[in-house]
């Protein structure tokens, strides 16, 4: 593993780092729209006085902190998508990965890295069997994840459900209502918190007395990037279908999903995908300065 050296410096230093997903990059978003995201979040985190870093595998050696040109590298080599089980498959048959929620969180927590922003975490699929490694990662590592909650195409009674039974603290920054992607706030009650020092203090609570599950951060999406949840439910229904004809299954299961998304929105998921990012990664930058 190698630990870029503007990261490096900041850790040595107690500087504010917030880790950032590639998989979103990688197979969440279009080219060349996905690089242009790269640049604007890496901004947003120095705008707000802390350091990025990008997390991906570049031919079998993880990378904490990647620049442009890794990050182009890395797009440009038809990349895996790795939650934290295939870590070692990438590593010992070196190639290229992104990494999802649950690998980011874990390579940020072993790298001493506090705080993680993402778009929205994955859960708990509809209908046939098939829960995220995310959740299991955050019920052991020990860092703050900021989301938009969940996607909208996952169960969110079910999600929820797993979340509490895996002891993964949710809480909601300034809503007590669990947020969800697009359709922003659904009606299942969460804790809510009022500012970034409140969600530090809860992790520092939560270190003393050795909890070792991770604080998941669920911050809702402006009013105006919000989709209604019918119009969502419309798409879902003829993509549903479209993954049952052509029998994707597993991890290709949300990509897929994603993008057609995309299409049948006439972009505006992407537009509202990529301002509930910038908005978790300021609110991240926030919770970071605080620790």
């Amino acid at each position: 593993m190698i630990i870029s050296d503007k990261v490096k410096n900041a850790l040595n230093n107690k500087l504010p780092v917030v880790a950032l997903e590639s998989t979103v990059l990688a197979h969440g978003l279009p080219y060349p729209e996905n690089i242009k995201v790269f640049e604007e979040l890496e901004k947003v985190v120095y705008d707000n006085d802390c350091i990025p870093a990008t997390i991906g595998i570049l031919k079998g050696t993880v990378k904490i902190g990647l620049d442009k040109e890794e990050v182009i590298e890395l797009i440009n080599n038809n990349p895996i998508k790795v939650g934290t089980r295939e870590i070692p498959y990438a590593i010992a048959k070196k190639m290229y990965a992104a990494t999802t929620v649950s690998s980011t969180a874990y390579l940020s927590s072993i790298s001493g890295i506090k705080v993680f922003a993402t778009g929205g975490i994955g859960g708990v699929h509809r209908g046939e069997w098939d829960v995220s490694q995310d959740i299991i990662e955050l019920s052991k590592t020990n860092i703050i994840v900021v989301s938009a909650g969940c996607k909208s195409i996952l169960d969110i009674d079910k999600t929820l459900e797993f979340l509490e039974t895996f002891q993964v603290l949710v809480v909601g920054y300034k809503t007590n209502l669990f947020p969800i992607f697009y359709n922003g706030l659904s009606d299942k009650p969460i804790y809510s918190v009022e500012n970034p020092k409140e969600i530090a203090d809860i992790f520092k609570s939560k270190n003393e007395i050795n909890i070792k599950s991770a604080v998941l951060v669920a911050n809702k999406i402006s009013e105006k990037y919000v989709i209604s949840n019918n119009e969502i439910e419309d798409y879902i229904n003829i993509i549903e279908n479209e993954i049952k004809a052509k029998n994707i299954k597993g991890k290709e299961v949300t990509p897929y999903m994603l993008s057609r998304l995309v299409e049948l929105s006439n972009g505006r998921t992407l537009t509202s995908n990529i301002a509930l990012l910038k908005n978790n990664v300021k609110l991240a930058c926030e919770i970071a300065k605080n620790i």
